[in-house]
């Protein structure tokens, strides 16, 4: 499973802070493991992103 973050579709731009993040929805183990770097690849990655999405429309 891939982890490239700016493949994937959780990965967005916040304009206030001018910096990128991951806004996938997780609960309290799932970002302690998240943070931790534990599992190995990111186990919630999605690809798309914007040009993937707005390609299917």
């Amino acid at each position: 499973m891939a982890s490239c973050c700016d493949e994937c579709m959780f990965y967005d731009y916040d304009q206030d802070g001018d910096e990128y993040f991951c806004d996938a929805e997780l609960d309290e183990d799932e970002m302690e493991r998240f943070l931790r770097g534990l599992g190995g690849d990111c186990p919630f990655y999605r690809r798309g992103g914007e040009y993937e999405t707005a390609r299917r429309q």
